[in-house]
């Protein structure tokens, strides 16, 4: 039958554009309008529902809580200074150096690198510059490193009871 394409090619022909995209689209979208009209209702009226938990749940909660405090108490890194006391091939001057630091300041710590040939001993987690600075003089003054000392930058160690970036005061949450 070959009129049924030419009479649908007049019919389209006639109708404007937009009627057509108009009447095309409201046939795609009659199912989904027909289905949301539905209703759906509950057939249980004033039911109640038990809810069985297994108890390994809460084992597991209370190990992930465990598990995110110690991760909250550890140090975490941030952009900072040490500095650059010693670069030797001395193990013993090392060691006499590493001795003398660790009596006079025992709050602070110490790295120690080994790159062959040398051993680099690093000093201090410092904020600023300026921190560094005034360690850096307070070290010369005593003279416990011949030479000079370099303020490196680095990633640091901040201990979480430490002031935050922002000046808010952080305490580990017990």
């Amino acid at each position: 039958m070959p009129w049924q394409g030419i009479s649908t090619y007049i019919i389209l022909e006639s109708m404007s554009i937009r009627t057509a995209v108009i009447l095309i689209g409201f046939f795609f979208s009659w199912p989904a309008l027909s289905s949301a009209q539905q209703q759906h209702y509950d057939t249980l009226h004033g039911g109640r529902v038990i809810v069985e938990k297994d108890a390994r749940i809460d084992a597991l909660a209370i190990k992930v809580k465990e598990y995110n405090d110690d991760l909250s108490r550890q140090p975490r890194q941030e952009n900072g200074f040490r500095l650059m006391l010693l670069s030797t091939s001395d193990r013993n001057k090392v060691t006499r150096l590493r001795t003398r630091l660790l009596q006079l300041y025992p709050d602070q710590k110490l790295y120690t690198l080994f790159k062959s040939p040398y051993i680099k001993v690093k000093f201090g987690n410092f904020h600023d510059r300026e921190e560094a600075e005034r360690m850096r003089d307070e070290i010369l003054a005593k003279g416990l490193v011949e030479g000079n000392i370099y303020i490196v930058p680095e990633k640091i160690e901040v201990s979480a009871d430490k002031k935050s970036e922002n000046g808010d005061s952080v305490a580990p949450k017990e």
